[in-house]
């Protein structure tokens, strides 16, 4: 997974409501009236959220075969997989080295301040 859909997918995740909506589809599929009822929202703001969910991959979605105005939601196996899977690399405590700075009281070898204007 690339830097920018990662980024993507953790600013979906960053709304407490739509976490809250995928906390609940990764227990099973749901209807939006099952969520809006459980979450105490309205239906176009489950909607809503539910759209942002979707278009970062993270859920799919299914018309029902008999009467397609029911759709089901569920969690997209395979994003989540590589979400987890990028998510354990960039938080893998195996990364951290240490190192000494290249800056300090002597100077900076990374950067060099402005000079002042005056």
């Amino acid at each position: 997974m690339d830097e920018h859909s990662l980024m993507q997918i953790l600013k979906a995740l960053a709304d407490s409501s739509r976490l809250r909506i995928f906390n609940l589809l990764m227990e099973g599929v749901h209807c939006n009236c099952e969520l809006a009822a459980q979450l105490d929202v309205s239906l176009s703001l489950i909607s809503h959220h539910l759209r942002v969910l979707r278009e970062v991959g993270l859920v799919t979605a299914e018309r029902n075969a008999q009467d397609a105005r029911w759709i089901y939601y569920t969690v997209n196996q395979s994003q989540l997989a590589e979400l987890a899977a990028a998510l354990g690399q960039l938080l893998d405590v195996n990364r951290i080295r240490p190192r000494i700075p290249a800056c300090g009281p002597e100077g900076c070898t990374a950067y060099t301040l402005p000079k002042p204007l005056v």
